[in-house]
């Protein structure tokens, strides 16, 4: 048995390179979407030093703000600026309401917050929303639908075009919010709040200005994931279990790190979709479901910084 679990893969796709082709591609779409789940983790994070357990939630609100205001008869794309609208509008509360009061408050009182976040906009969402699932607009928005067929090694490799533009929309969101953070005044700002609030404070830093922000940057980046995943199936609040999955790839990545996102979500989407594909049948299937856990559970072990975070050492 150890021997077919540790061989009968390795032949598997030897024999059919186009099928572990697909599995790598398949892998690399997922892996991109959590690693747009997990930029939000990084923003905030960054700026404020304290895990936002409200990320998941803040995908799910922002898409179902888009589907439910295009549902209203307004055009798709002023749905899209509108959703925007709205999650500034929520940077803006969650910064006046609940950040601003907690200044130098420890970490778990911040992290308790978010907490209270998620099951605010959980009970608000379905108030004002629903609790069914809905449609993304993906053909209203112009994201094309239908799959690019390619000749792999004798046989085809499926691409869908929805999977193609998420790809694409994620570079281009990573390398822009990378750019924001080393090359401008605010993003030197955001990384000096997140070392100190009390020195950010000292040298005339506004924390009020940097948090809305970095919470309406989250926004974004939030809209963006629900779009994308809304697209790969129905907007619900089933989607915030999805988010469950940054926290491997935060650990992996690091969780101050940009491109450790995208690292940490390519490993955990492609690792995921090979070890079903292959080792699935042999384990009894499902294993993509905890296999990611295990992979974080590994980089723990031996580099719990993760791989592009700093490793702190504390002096006594």
């Amino acid at each position: 048995m150890l021997y077919k679990i540790l061989i009968d893969p390795f032949v598997q796709m030897g024999a059919a390179p186009d099928l572990l082709v697909q599995a790598i591609w398949d892998g690399f779409v997922g892996g991109v979407l959590y690693a747009l789940i997990a930029l939000g983790f990084v923003l905030i994070y960054k700026a404020s030093g304290v895990f936002n357990f409200a990320q998941g939630i803040m995908v799910v609100f922002a898409a179902l703000a888009l589907v439910g205001f295009h549902q209203m008869g307004v055009p798709a794309w002023i749905a899209l600026f509108l959703a925007l609208a709205v999650m500034l509008l929520l940077a803006i509360s969650v910064e006046r309401l609940v950040l601003r009061p907690l200044v130098n408050q420890p970490d778990i009182i911040l992290l308790m917050a978010t907490i209270g976040i998620t099951y605010f906009l959980i009970g608000f969402g379905q108030l004002v929303f629903g609790g069914e699932p809905k449609r993304m607009i993906t053909s209203e928005l112009g994201i094309p639908k239908g799959a690019q067929d390619f000749d792999v090694f004798g046989g085809f490799v499926s691409l869908q075009n929805i999977d193609i533009t998420a790809a694409v929309m994620a570079g281009i969101m990573v390398a822009a919010l990378a750019w924001f953070f080393s090359k401008t005044r605010i993003g030197r700002a955001l990384r000096a709040v997140a070392d100190d609030h009390q020195a950010a404070l000292s040298v005339g830093i506004s924390l009020n200005q940097i948090w809305v922000i970095v919470w309406f940057a989250a926004g974004i980046v939030a809209l963006a994931t629900g779009i994308m995943w809304g697209a790969r199936s129905d907007v619900s609040f089933a989607l915030e279990i999805i988010a469950l999955k940054a926290l491997p790839v935060l650990i992996l990545g690091g969780f101050t790190s940009i491109p450790g996102a995208i690292v940490g979500g390519l490993i955990i989407g492609i690792g995921e979709k090979i070890g079903e594909f292959y080792w699935g049948p042999l384990l009894g299937g499902g294993i993509e479901s905890w296999l990611a856990y295990m992979i974080a559970l590994v980089f723990l072990l031996f580099r719990p910084q993760g791989l592009f975070g700093d490793k702190i050492i504390e002096r006594i």
